[in-house]
């Protein structure tokens, strides 16, 4: 086994090493002191020792069990005694349900191990993942109804951002394709201790009732299941990286802007713009929906009045349609109300932010412009829109309503809602925020004139 592990780290290190600066990179193995991580941290102690590889041990503290405690030290002895550097994080976890705590410990752990990498400036992490654990994956992707990407399992070694917290962070799995009864074997054969977690054996869990009363079965029926599961996760990544060519090449035409042309998109199969769509929002860091979220989603894009103001909610983001084109927007709170319009008083700073607007008002030089003296003697007032308001964009151009700018200018009404006004405290109107300022009674004197600009920031 321990040279089936050294070909397969070789072969983790010569791809890290491909794009890192050093062709020796440190490591980390993620330790949590169980057999499979105890296995992995013997193996990987005896790897970098020969090669001069600095190796970390990262553990992280649930708090859940009444041993945690004793894990942790455990862990902590046996770094001290393989000369391995040792940290470790603490996670707190609210139990709503037995799934929930499952994931939220399973995103804590991984969170932590971001940062602890971050810290000691490690890039590769080594976790103890092996073909029964790749085979346990698919089959629980596929009882919870996944298509291509979920039976894609596994990979040796990729990035993952959402876990980590940082692309440039990869995490490899050298056991990937070893059996974790080598692994036992392995552990009787080297005395390794390691510790048992209570929870491993709690078929409340959805991973542990697969793990003791259905791969048992499937291994009695047909020995060898896993690496037949684990060459379909083989031909799913293949599948599922020519969908990723294929929506990348599909969402290059329909571009338009910051948008999705309808038009365009229009001209594919229902299943090729469902494939872009999941594509376009992964690419936004959007968490995949469901295939009816999809398929209602797709029939208000197409369906929909023309003069609609359409929007789809998703816990991550609003999909909007304006003017033929799909929009993904943020979710952001609610609009402040009308009564919470603020007072200020602009004293010459270069910006000014205003947190409850998610904006920066920003005050820049200009040879033409309000006077910065007459400026800085008004008491003003920042709000939003009460309809009514009137805006003369330039000297040479007719007052007209800020509905008609936002129009000429094609602002989308769900951005025009967030788009504030700078009034004097007697009401006149001075600023609107994606038009500019108002030249109707400008006060522009002989000395330093300043104009507006707002900066929207997501504080």
């Amino acid at each position: 086994m321990s040279d089936a592990f050294e070909r397969a780290l070789d072969v983790i290190l010569a791809r890290v090493s491909a794009s890192a600066e050093s062709a020796t990179p440190s490591l980390a193995v993620a330790y949590s002191g169980g057999l499979d991580s105890s296995v992995l941290l013997d193996l990987a102690q005896r790897y970098a020792a020969a090669r001069g590889v600095i190796l970390f041990a990262f553990h992280i503290h649930h708090g859940i069990s009444s041993n945690a405690d004793t894990w942790q030290a455990h862990c902590e002895r046996e770094c001290m005694r393989l000369g391995i550097r040792f940290d470790a994080r603490r996670v707190a976890l609210s139990e709503r349900s037995r799934h929930g705590l499952e994931q939220a410990a399973r995103l804590g752990r991984y969170a932590a191990l971001g940062e602890l990498c971050r810290h000691h400036r490690v890039r590769l992490l080594l976790t103890a993942h092996h073909l029964d654990d790749q085979a346990e994956t698919i089959l629980l992707q596929l009882l919870r109804g996944c298509g291509v990407a979920g039976m894609s399992g596994m990979e040796i070694v990729n990035s993952a951002p959402d876990l980590l917290g940082d692309p440039n962070l990869l995490v490899a799995r050298p056991f990937l394709d070893i059996a974790r009864a080598e692994l036992e074997r392995f552990a009787a054969a080297c005395a390794i201790d390691y510790v048992e977690d209570e929870s491993n054996a709690d078929p409340r869990y959805a991973r542990n009732a697969l793990r003791h009363h259905v791969m048992p079965e499937l291994a009695r029926y047909f020995p060898g299941y896993q690496l037949r599961f684990a060459r379909s996760a083989q031909h799913a990544q293949s599948a599922h990286r020519l969908l990723d060519e294929m929506a990348e090449s599909d969402l290059a035409k329909c571009r338009d802007g910051e948008g999705v042309n309808l038009d365009r998109l229009k001209a594919f199969s229902h299943d090729r713009i469902d494939n872009l769509l999941r594509y376009w929002l992964a690419s936004c860091g959007v968490r995949m929906p469901s295939t009816s979220w999809l398929g209602e989603m797709r029939s208000q894009l197409f369906e929909a009045r023309e003069d609609a103001q359409l929007c789809v909610s998703h816990p991550d983001c609003h999909i909007r349609r304006h003017r033929n084109k799909v929009f993904v927007t943020p979710r952001m709170g609610q609009v402040p109300p009308q009564a919470s319009s603020l007072s200020f008083r602009w004293q010459g700073e270069d910006w000014m932010d205003f947190r409850d607007y998610r904006g920066r008002l920003h005050f820049e030089p200009a040879e033409d412009g309000i006077d910065a003296e007459w400026l800085a003697a008004q008491d003003l007032v920042l709000g939003y829109r009460r309809g009514g308001e009137m805006l003369k964009p330039a000297r040479n151009r007719p007052t007209r309503s800020l509905k008609h700018h936002y129009q000429a200018l094609d602002i989308p009404a769900w951005e025009r809602l967030r788009l504030p006004l700078v009034y004097t405290v007697a009401g006149q109107l001075l600023f609107a925020a994606g038009i500019g300022l108002n030249w109707r009674d400008l006060q522009a004197g002989d000395g330093r004139r300043i104009r507006m600009r707002w900066e929207a920031i997501d504080f």
